[in-house]
């Protein structure tokens, strides 16, 4: 078996989904994606890699990850009933460790001992920090200088697995600018590096590469959901920032006409206020890290900053292939507030006993807002993307509360 069951025959042999994705790169780089590219195609069907990486999932990751009936919480709303997908039970916390094995074992057999990756929220940095413990391997980790001092827990959580943390300085010190950096570092060491990164982005074959190791998650759902209910759910949740984790469940599901696919983009301070991070919303088509896809870009074409309180979601571009989607409709994108998203992080929390990513919660708002509209027998099932710990100071802070942190996690001591 594949590991992505494709339903359509996307992206094409150059990478595009119709006018979206591609190759938009330095000349140093065309050399190491087309060896990406033939290597990929190798394996990405080979059984002896496939059953590898199902090994590892099984056996590291923790998976099948299961699906939970939010029934408190349906139950005061009055409306659909919830279900969470449970990315955030993970081994280290979030649907990034599908992905990173899979890239890292991709890396081993091209021989490359280097990996470096990008990280926003933190939570893709410890999942290479951890495949790279894991399988011996170098690791190095861009993140923006702000995202440093708003996740400290993983920070630190990085460096304990071995990973060298390079702070960003540049630009809004945030996703965008780290991965600014990590193409830099591998245009410089192209012969024994491996660059996993960790949505949906980027030039080909990322984008179906990604998506292809993160489909495990809607592939679980089509064998859940109907010994849970008897059925597939009305709608599926999930938040977008680059992508990965709303693509992983959506794409089995494209095929599944009646089941709505609904990306949650983060609104920051509102759409009015231009402080957000909702590219499919708010932005226009233009090229970015290597691939064409909706951007946040002013009236000159350069890209703008942006904001949420979810450090996960604070990119200005999305996956090519939510652009191609949204374009046919398949796919429907709404935007949620910072405000929206902590009220569903409390609620969450006190109501069904599980502390959620603030990304995820931007799903979970929309999830209960939709669920209150619609009657009792409708399923909203969420990708319940990745857990909180993370997000603790950010929501104390928020709170106008000091969250204790010893001095071990600041980010400045090595």
């Amino acid at each position: 078996m594949q590991m992505a069951d494709v339903p359509y025959a996307l992206p094409d042999e150059r990478g595009h989904f119709g006018p979206y994705g591609g190759v938009f790169v330095a000349e140093t780089l065309i050399h190491a994606l087309d060896e990406l590219r033939e290597q990929y195609a190798r394996y990405r069907a080979d059984p002896e890699f496939v059953a590898e990486f199902e090994y590892e999932l099984k056996h590291y990751v923790g998976r099948p990850s299961p699906v939970y009936h939010a029934s408190r919480w349906s139950e005061r709303l009055g409306g659909a009933q919830l279900y969470f997908k449970r990315e955030d039970l993970n081994h280290t916390g979030a649907h990034k460790i599908n992905n990173c094995i899979g890239q890292a074992l991709l890396a081993r057999r091209m021989g490359k001992r280097r990996i470096i990756a990008e990280t926003g929220a933190g939570q893709h940095g410890v999942a290479a920090a951890t495949v790279a413990a894991r399988f011996g391997m170098q690791c190095v980790v861009y993140m923006g200088s702000e995202d440093v001092s708003r996740q400290a827990q993983n920070v630190f959580r990085m460096k304990l697995l071995g990973a060298e943390l390079v702070p960003v300085e540049s630009g809004s010190k945030t996703l965008k600018d780290a991965l600014n950096e990590a193409m830099r570092d591998w245009v410089t060491h192209v012969e024994d590096t491996f660059y996993i990164i960790g949505t949906v982005a980027g030039p080909h074959p990322y984008p179906m590469m990604v998506r292809d190791f993160q489909t495990v998650i809607g592939r679980e759902c089509l064998t859940q959901m109907p010994e849970m209910i008897g059925r597939q759910p009305d709608a599926i949740i999930a938040c977008v920032g680059g992508g990965s984790n709303a693509i992983g469940i959506f794409h089995p599901y494209i095929p599944y006409d009646r089941v709505r696919l609904i990306g949650v983009e983060a609104a920051g301070d509102g759409i009015a206020t231009g402080r957000h991070a909702a590219s499919l919303t708010a932005g226009r088509p233009g090229v970015l890290h290597g691939n064409r896809t909706y951007l946040l870009q002013d009236a000159n074409g350069q890209i703008t900053e942006t904001h949420s309180v979810s450090a996960g979601l604070d990119y200005p571009g999305v996956g090519p292939e939510h652009a191609w989607l949204k374009d046919t409709g398949r796919a429907e994108y709404v935007t949620v507030t910072d405000d929206e998203a902590l009220a569903a992080f409390h609620d969450c929390c006190r109501i069904e006993g599980i502390i959620p990513a603030l990304e995820s919660c931007h799903a979970l708002a929309h999830a209960a807002r939709l669920a209150v509209t619609l009657p009792r027998d409708k399923v909203l099932l969420v990708n319940l993307s990745g857990r909180g710990d993370k997000d603790m100071n950010t929501v104390a802070e928020r709170a106008g509360l000091h969250f204790y942190c010893r001095p071990a996690c600041d980010p400045s001591r090595r």
